[in-house]
């Protein structure tokens, strides 16, 4: 299964190929992709699966409204947002539950000319390249969305964007991950990597010494912490934070995403609306605010004013891998057997499937994409920011 002669040592260790820190969504995907590809797969964390950034964010898949800030992102994005069909069908087909998959068109509303030709000019752009984007006036977009108040005066609509539950989508990844034979352990609390000069000989946990040819460390906006990895090699990564509520909503009021200036709404099935999100440098601190929450609160609001008089159920904060360049880390270091996927900021959830198959391609020495090349994590990026931290 492996390649690049790792396959070579899995007798050496155990009968384990690749040992996974991280147990997030790209964790636990890459895991079961690997595990559908013959290897035995360990997953490590410190708490429980899919808790951390993949349970915080908001399950939006929108590569053509948010813009993502390189060629080669955009392409990444568009290919996982085309894959996730078939990526959801994969874990049904191992009963692992439904996630929740939505891809019934994301909604970006304008208030005034300025903004209004700006959607204007990104549909044109959009439909240029094939996307079924389309610009709608005030009047149109109340009729798909009753929600907007009247000081929305135009809108894009682009079809094939969408959202999915990400709660649901992590637990169905590890009920998967479990049916096909990976092994996940929590509470091991810090993690630290052994190597020798050449290549990873394994990983401590407080709970002992796991050894494998491969690791790969999925973890997240803790991706820069994980001890005994060589500077040349280590991930640059810091965590970005983003705060969010939630408000219950009677059922179809909010019928797809809408994006407002100064934030978002995403529905839930369960009768949640999800009001999202902050961009803060705050470390590691995952407080909520009541200024974060006010300037949200404010925003939706100004979009949809009859959501003001639903409850508030629900506050929270999570902590987004991101990187100096904005690109996300995947594929293979400057440490033989050391793989990272990491820094995937805004888009985890969407990136989701294709990381998984990028992170299988590059554990068994495939060829990757031609874009991947910029999210190399032995790039400049990489190498200035991990020798500084």
């Amino acid at each position: 299964m492996l390649g690049g002669g790792a396959g070579d040592a899995r007798h050496e260790y155990g009968g384990v190929d690749v040992l996974i820190v991280g147990a997030g969504l790209i964790g636990l995907a890459s895991a079961f992709e690997l595990a559908q590809r013959g290897a035995s797969v360990r997953v490590f964390d410190s708490h429980e699966p899919a808790m951390a950034a993949s349970w915080a964010g908001a399950g939006m898949l929108a590569p053509f409204t948010e813009a993502p800030p390189s060629p080669e992102l955009a392409a990444f994005c568009a290919d996982s947002l085309a894959r996730y069909p078939g990526f959801v069908c994969d874990l049904r087909g191992w009963n692992a539950g439904d996630p929740e998959l939505h891809l019934d068109g994301l909604l970006e509303v304008a208030y005034g000319a300025a903004e209004s030709e700006r959607l204007r000019a990104r549909v044109d752009a959009l439909r240029a390249r094939g996307v079924r984007a389309h610009w709608l006036d005030g009047q149109q977009a109340r009729a798909l969305e009753p929600a907007l108040g009247p000081q929305v005066v135009g809108a894009s609509l682009v079809e094939d964007e969408g959202h999915v539950d990400n709660r649901r989508l992590g637990r169905a990844l590890r009920a998967a991950c479990v049916a096909r034979g990976v092994r996940v352990t929590t509470d091991v609390g810090a993690t630290a990597i052994e190597a020798d000069g050449r290549r990873v000989r394994g990983l401590r946990t407080a709970q002992g010494f796991a050894t494998a040819p491969v690791i790969v460390n999925t973890a997240g906006a803790w991706a820069g912490t994980i001890e005994g990895v060589p500077s040349h090699a280590a991930a640059a990564v810091r965590p970005v934070k983003g705060q969010m509520f939630a408000l219950a909503m009677p059922p179809g009021f909010v019928r797809r995403v809408v994006w407002f200036p100064g934030g978002y709404a995403v529905p839930r099935t369960d009768g949640r609306l999800l009001i999202g999100a902050t961009v803060e440098e705050a470390g590691f601190d995952t407080r909520v605010t009541a200024e974060a929450m006010r300037s949200l609160l404010d925003a939706a609001l100004r979009a949809m004013p009859s959501i003001g008089a639903f409850a508030l159920v629900e506050t929270w904060a999570g902590l987004r891998p991101g990187s100096a360049d904005g690109l996300p880390f995947i594929g293979a270091t400057s440490l033989d057997g050391y793989f990272v996927a990491a820094g995937h900021y805004r888009n985890g959830i969407l990136l989701t499937p294709s990381t998984a198959t990028m992170v299988a391609d590059a554990v068994e020495g495939r060829a990757l994409p031609a874009y991947a090349a910029a999210f190399s994590p032995k790039r400049r990026t990489a190498i200035a920011c991990g020798a500084a931290r």
